[in-house]
């Protein structure tokens, strides 16, 4: 086991030379960030930092949730039947509370 380990790590914990061959390759693949990039970073970021004047405000809106209204008919329950009048119940169609991404649309669709 020892000599498979020194044999792919060139015998050093930090990876020997598949370690190098991999950053070698991310080197290459790496761009140069332009001009237009670093000036479209904060802008990108502004919307989720965290500042007094946005904390007040919600960022995760809640998304509606319908509720189905059924109506359950009369109808006999149990090994004695027993009647059971007739009533109305709610479900609601998502199990969970669901919430919106900042900026997602939150209007009816």
């Amino acid at each position: 086991m020892l000599d498979v380990w020194t044999q792919e790590t060139g015998g050093s914990a930090g990876g020997g030379q598949a370690a190098r061959q991999l950053l070698d390759a991310r080197q290459d693949l790496r761009r140069a960030l332009s001009e237009a990039d670093t000036q479209a970073a904060p802008a990108a970021a502004a919307a989720y930092t965290r500042t007094a004047a946005n904390e007040i405000y919600r960022q995760f809106h809640r998304l509606p949730n319908p509720d189905l209204v059924m109506y359950v008919f009369p109808h006999l329950a149990g090994s004695d039947p027993v009647p059971v009048p007739g009533y109305t119940t709610v479900f609601p169609l998502y199990q969970r509370v669901q919430y919106a991404m900042p900026g997602e649309r939150l209007e009816d669709y």
